[in-house]
């Protein structure tokens, strides 16, 4: 059994648990450590994590001295755990573990790179962007594999920049579906008034307040419904705001995958669109809603000149906007009727559920490619010796 040794960022990121459900389905062992941003270390899917320390989202100085201190008790922490086979690095700052990790081992074991988001930080043309590059580069050159999730962050990021030479594997945010479903979706459409849904990491305050202008003006026809981890280190004000709104909703956290079904189901239209690192990230990524919607039936809505319009158009689905305005938005669904949306609906129901999930194959084959790394890894090592 392929042991997997997964440093993470943050321990509560739904992503992560999602991770190792995918590693564990394709027949991995799994010992997780990482850093917390709550009070409490939780299990995660039945694995107890090794407690790295507690870092605060969006404060970058405070991560960079939680990584520091835990660089020098890292040896400590694992030395109860076993050598794992792969080490598992999710983002730049466990990349920098991960060197650290296995010399506390004594170990040769390849280290696999998840990347997932690219953080406008390591964009900035400053010294601090060009250096945190510098550090990736350095980092990247013990790095048997990527993990990305969108093919735009290979183009307008590790290619452009030239920052880890070594194998890419692309590894979409595709929903996560172990047992096959005995139906794609719900055989019925949600009552009125509309309901569009913005699921998931809720960081964007331009596509909030986008949103509350757009239902306000509506006037009761259409709804915003949001689920998830509001960020109120970009939105303090994120509650105060839902309540002053007449048509906007938070429901809370949800299990990923569990609840998918059940929540999508409660909507006719999925927001896609983030303009939280507009030109960046923000325009590259290829997000977790965009599957979860489409698998159970929503119509996603898109921004023009992103991954995700460029995805939906070849996919010849949804709707993209042509600017990010209330007028846009007013201008593509004012003009809503049952029977336009039933042939909206009707286009995303007749794609390939394999287009939206990820099934106990997948992990399999997952798990397969870190073994490959991992014999390649001792290959490699055998002929230099």
């Amino acid at each position: 059994m392929l042991h997997v040794l997964y440093l993470v960022h943050d321990v509560s990121d739904p992503a992560v648990r999602r991770r190792i459900i995918m590693l564990k389905a394709g027949g991995a062992r799994v010992t997780l450590a990482g850093f917390r941003r709550t009070q409490e270390l939780e299990n995660v899917d039945g694995v107890t994590p090794i407690d790295l320390g507690h870092t605060r989202d969006g404060r970058f100085a405070q991560r960079l001295g939680a990584v520091a201190m835990a660089a020098t008790r890292i040896a400590a922490l694992l030395k109860a755990v076993d050598a794992p086979d792969v080490i598992l690095a999710r983002n730049l700052e466990m990349l920098a573990l991960a060197q650290r990790a296995r010399s506390a081992f004594s170990s040769s074991a390849p280290i696999v790179y998840e990347c997932l988001d690219i953080h406008r930080l390591v964009l900035r043309e400053d010294i601090l962007g060009k250096g945190l590059r510098g550090a990736e580069r350095l980092l990247g050159r013990n790095v048997g594999l990527l993990l990305t999730s969108s093919p735009a962050f290979v183009t307008h990021y590790f290619q452009r920049f030239g920052q880890i030479d070594a194998p890419i594997e692309l590894l979409e945010n595709k929903l996560l579906e172990l047992e096959p479903r005995t139906e794609s979706a719900p055989s019925s459409v949600p009552p009125l008034p509309w309901k569009i849904g913005w699921f998931g990491a809720l960081r964007c305050r331009k596509s909030l307040e986008l949103l509350a202008g757009f239902t306000r003006g509506m006037d009761g026809r259409f709804e915003l419904v949001m689920r998830g981890r509001p960020a109120l280190s970009e939105f303090p004000d994120f509650h105060g705001l839902v309540e002053s709104e007449p048509h906007l909703a938070f429901r809370g956290p949800y299990r990923n995958p569990e609840d998918m079904a059940d929540i999508y189901s409660q909507l006719h239209f999925s927001w896609a669109i983030d303009f939280f690192e507009e030109g960046q990230n923000s325009t590259w990524l290829l997000p977790n809603r965009l599957y979860e919607g489409c698998r159970f039936g929503t119509v996603p809505i898109a921004m023009a000149g992103t991954e995700t319009a460029s995805f939906l158009e070849r996919q010849q689905i949804g709707l993209v906007l042509s600017e990010p305005s209330t007028a846009a938005l007013t201008e593509k669904l004012s003009g809503m009727t049952a029977e336009r949306y039933a042939a909206l609906r009707g286009d995303v129901l007749a794609r390939d559920p394999a287009t939206w999930i990820c099934d106990r194959s997948d992990c399999q084959a997952l798990v397969a490619r870190l073994e490959r790394v991992a014999a390649e890894n001792g290959t490699a090592r055998a002929i230099a010796a």
